[in-house]
Order: structure tokens, then C-alpha cells, then sequence
């Protein structure tokens, strides 16, 4: 474990819970100085008591909305004074509602949008503004397999995740322009045991679920930590990633029809929606009053473990193993027609 001098101060938007909250215990075992923001205070003060209790060198919170840039430059004015001069910066908050795009609202649309998307170029401008003088640092933007991948009743969040592969790699290219001496990461995630599944609004009649296979919350947190540490340009987390990858490259159309299949079905339990949770808002406009937790409710479907390859990896994946993509060409066909004889 580093001194407290030497340890890095990193900080997780989104910190409170879910994955942030995974990744911020495992910066925390590093010994490194760990700063959480969220919108709940109360959520926070319980962060920062277990990141303390985990070997954190030092935690501190700082409450704001990542959609509002002022708070979030506030945020990170406050936690470099608590803790040092931010060297680690992880964009992990975000909105989702599961719901047909014709049943959300334009208010929610833009919401999911501003938290999700700008939240992310919010917390780049208030990292890179510090880490470019000292030219150094680490930014990791937290994505999906649904960053190259829409999938039904998630129009708003996949919306925003294709704007930040967008965004992430324009803004890169600045910093390769610039030689900044900046790595900037992007990792890509599969479903997720996280409390979201409870917080986001719901407007179909069963309770919603992450498409399975099922990962729990450390599985994409090593792999952040991995990305801050080595600066790897991507990563992308579990077989469901993968093969969205690689259906999307090689058979689009097809991949139209199965997803209008497979994650329609597999984003539901067969447990019916609670009543009155349709007109929920969620955890849209204020935080959920639900318990804090890094994991959901599915932790005896969740694995512990899960393939995680580099860029370089995949496209050698892709490009230098035709048995390899001929079998993932036929698992997607496979799958379709499984699902229609079903």
C-alpha cells in the first residue's frame, strides 16, 4: 500500500452506489485518497465511512448534479482541496428509464440525456482543466456494449452512450494534438447487479432485470481501475459485450430483429410491476429513497468473473480469427431462430 504522500487522489462521480461505488472500495484498497460525488448527501456520508474503513488514504464527498457544470466544477474545486490535486478522474454517473420511446416524456428524454451524456463532458472539463496545467492524470468515461448497440425500451440511454463514444474520442484527439501527457479510457460494460433496476423509472408490466447473462458490479470496477492504471484506450467487459460488438460489425439487420427479440423479453422478470411504479418517476429527479448498495437484487444469478479484452485484443478477436467470428455470425443466428420456434 502507497504512503499517504505517494497515494494517488482519484475521484468517481456517481460514487455513492452501484458501480461507482464498487470502483471507489477497490482505489480505496490501493490506499489511494477517494473522492465521491453524487446528489445525496446522506448516501455519500456513508461512502466516505466505508471507503475509510476499506484503506482509503483519505475520502471526502462533495454533493452535486454532474448535469449542472457549476456544481460540478464546485465539486472539484472542493475535493482537491480536501484531498490533493485530482489525478484520477472516473465518469460513471447515470439515468436510464425502461420504457417504448413513445411513452416517455420529453422532460425525462431530456433528463436521461443531460445526466447520462453531459454529465460525462462535465466531468472531462472539470479533470482536464486541472490535470492539462500539470500534464498528467487518467480520465476513465464509463460506457456500454450499448454504446454500439441500441437495444429496445433503453432509447434515451443508448442515445446518450453513442454521443459519448462520440464525444470520447473528439476529445482524445485534442489531447493527442496537445501532447498532454493525459490518458483517457473508455470501458465498456454488459449487464449489471446493480441497484438501478430498482431506482429508474419503469413504464412496462413486469419488473425489469439487466439482459443476462448477469455480472456483478466488481467485474466492470477491476477493470476501470485497470483502464486508470495502465491508460488503455478501451476495454470492453463479458461475452454479452463481445458479441454485440461483433453481431453489430458483421450483421446489423440481423442483430435489429433479435435485439427487437431477446432484450425486449430479457430486460423482464416474470414478476409484475408494482402498482403505481409506471407513473414513478424513479431516480430521475431527485435521488431514490431506496437503500444504498453497490449490488442489486440479483445476486444469486450474478457471476463474479468475466472476460475482459483491449481494443487490440478484440480486433485480433475479430479480424485475425475467422473461426471465431464464423461461430459468434452463427450463435447470433442460432439465437434468432431459437426465439422464433419458442
Amino acid at each position: 500500500m502507497p504512503s499517504r504522500r505517494s497515494a494517488r487522489t482519484v475521484v468517481v462521480t456517481g460514487g455513492s452506489a452501484g458501480i461507482g461505488r464498487a470502483v471507489g472500495r477497490l482505489f480505496a484498497q490501493k490506499g489511494c485518497r477517494v473522492g465521491v460525488i453524487a446528489r445525496g448527501e446522506e448516501r455519500l456520508k456513508d461512502a466516505v465511512v466505508d471507503l475509510e474503513r476499506r484503506g482509503a488514504a483519505k475520502a471526502a464527498y462533495a454533493v452535486a448534479d454532474v448535469s449542472n457544470a457549476a456544481a460540478l466544477e464546485a465539486a472539484a474545486d472542493h475535493l482537491e482541496a480536501e484531498l490533493g490535486p485530482i489525478e484520477v478522474w472516473v465518469n460513471d454517473a447515470m439515468l436510464t428509464i425502461y420504457s417504448p420511446f413513445l411513452d416517455i416524456k420529453p422532460e425525462e428524454y431530456e433528463r436521461i440525456t443531460k445526466v447520462t451524456y453531459l454529465g460525462q463532458v462535465n466531468g472531462t472539463r472539470a479533470a482536464l482543466k486541472r490535470m492539462a496545467p500539470r500534464r498528467r492524470g487518467s480520465i476513465v468515461n464509463v460506457s456500454s456494449g450499448l454504446a454500439y448497440r441500441g437495444i429496445p425500451l433503453q432509447s434515451a440511454y443508448c442515445g446518450a452512450k453513442f454521443a459519448i463514444r462520440g464525444f470520447f474520442e473528439s476529445i482524445r484527439s485534442e489531447i493527442e494534438h496537445d501532447d498532454l501527457g493525459i490518458n483517457m479510457s473508455m470501458v465498456h460494460l454488459p449487464g449489471i447487479n446493480t441497484p438501478q433496476f430498482d431506482w429508474a423509472p419503469n413504464r412496462m408490466p413486469r419488473q425489469v432485470q439487466p439482459v443476462p447473462p448477469i455480472y456483478q458490479p466488481e467485474v466492470p470496477a477491476r477493470a476501470i481501475v485497470r483502464a486508470a492504471d495502465t491508460g488503455e484506450r478501451d476495454l470492453y467487459v463479458g461475452l454479452p459485450t463481445l458479441k454485440l460488438m461483433a453481431g453489430t460489425l458483421l450483421a446489423p439487420a440481423l442483430m435489429d430483429r433479435l435485439m427487437a427479440i431477446k432484450t425486449w423479453k430479457g430486460q423482464q422478470t416474470r414478476h409484475p410491476v408494482l402498482p403505481g411504479r409506471a407513473e414513478d418517476e424513479g431516480n430521475l429527479f431527485e435521488p431514490s429513497p431506496l437503500p444504498i448498495a453497490a449490488h442489486g437484487r440479483f445476486d444469486r444469478r450474478a457471476k463474479d468473473r468475466g472476460i475482459v479484452l483491449n481494443g487490440s485484443e478484440l480486433r485480433a478477436l475479430l479480424f485475425l480469427s475467422p473461426f471465431a467470428v464464423g461461430a459468434m455470425v452463427g450463435l447470433l443466428g442460432s439465437a434468432l431462430l431459437r426465439r422464433r420456434l419458442a
